[in-house]
């Protein structure tokens, strides 16, 4: 039977650089809300008025769709889970959502890991007092129901689960199919470029996840599907979205080739690298900055066009002459 699904935009105020963030709810079988926002007071006033300005109670809704586990996407969870109200994603943000103490222990870890191969192990500390700051503004719930690529959700028809893991390990986006409507949360931003975080893997994984170059293939393989409007966490919606998908995969691309060029003449740390692309604000955001140098050192080396080498467990980059 032929049906209108609306779709309504919510944008709630956060606490973050990032500034407001868009939730969406879509008015079909079961009302389904698309994420949730910061756990702050603000934000949960904002949404009580907007939600009732579209004639309905926040009891009214039947369950939750969380793109990813990043606290501006997810911290008002916690004033909806004593509705009765269902939660829905992907395994990876279990953990992350539930703020599993073991969990957490690994991910320090893991970033402890990281920072010393990238030459700055000095900032782990406080890098990981600021991430347990974010976590503040986060939720402590169970995802009722786990979801996986090529999922339907019940109450939703004709829409699909599209993994798009880069921004985060965690990051789902939905597709009604039909119309090409897809709602995005940070896999494509029109105003700025999703940042591709590192984050650690799963319990139990060693390897560090590449994240850029996951979220390449994400933005890749959006280009092969009926997506004609892409509902996004922040910002405008991003109409003809293939266009800026590959404005996006051309600009990491060149500035792989800048960092390239910084490393000819001699060996550097990630760290330093860093410094050299973000001379102002390295250090105030770390967590960006880093992630931001690591994935287009894991661009080039994919490439094979850098030489890594290790001294006293500092990892040390060299463009490999050209062929």
């Amino acid at each position: 039977m032929d049906h209108t699904t609306e779709i309504h935009c919510i944008t709630l105020p956060t606490p973050f650089a990032v500034g407001d963030v868009n939730v969406y709810l879509i008015n079909d079988e079961k009302l389904t809300l698309v994420d949730t926002g910061p756990k702050t007071k603000e934000a949960w006033e904002v949404f009580l008025t907007q939600i009732n300005k579209l004639g309905f109670n926040v009891t009214d809704i039947d369950q939750v769709v969380l793109t990813h586990h990043h606290p501006d996407h997810v911290g008002l969870s916690d004033y909806l889970k004593d509705n009765g109200t269902r939660f829905i994603g992907l395994a990876y943000n279990e953990p992350w959502l539930q703020k599993d103490p073991v969990f957490l222990a690994h991910h320090d870890a893991f970033y402890l890991r990281v920072y010393r191969e990238m030459g700055i192990e000095k900032f782990h500390e406080k890098a990981m007092q600021r991430i347990r700051g974010y976590l503040d503004y986060s939720c402590s719930i169970n995802i009722d129901t786990i979801v996986k690529e090529g999922d339907r959700i019940d109450g939703l028809p004709g829409w699909v689960v599209i993994e798009t893991p880069g921004h985060a390990q965690g990051h789902l986006s939905l597709l009604k199919e039909e119309d090409g409507v897809m709602i995005g949360g940070d896999h494509l931003i029109q105003h700025i470029s999703s940042n591709a975080l590192i984050e650690p893997p799963p319990i139990g994984v060693q390897e560090r996840p590449k994240t850029l170059l996951q979220y390449r293939d994400s933005l890749r393989k959006l280009l092969d599907l009926n997506v004609n409007i892409v509902y996004a966490g922040h910002g405008k919606p991003v109409v003809n979205p293939k266009n800026l998908i590959r404005k996006r995969l051309v600009k990491q691309e060149e500035r792989a080739i800048d960092i390239r060029k910084m490393i000819i003449d001699q060996p550097k740390t990630g760290f330093e690298i860093c410094q050299n692309l973000f001379p102002t604000i390295f250090l105030k955001e770390l967590g960006l900055t880093m992630s931001e140098t690591l994935g287009h050192l894991d661009l080039l080396s994919s490439n094979d066009q850098i030489r890594i080498t290790e001294q006293d467990g500092v990892l040390y980059f060299q463009a490999k002459e050209a062929m």
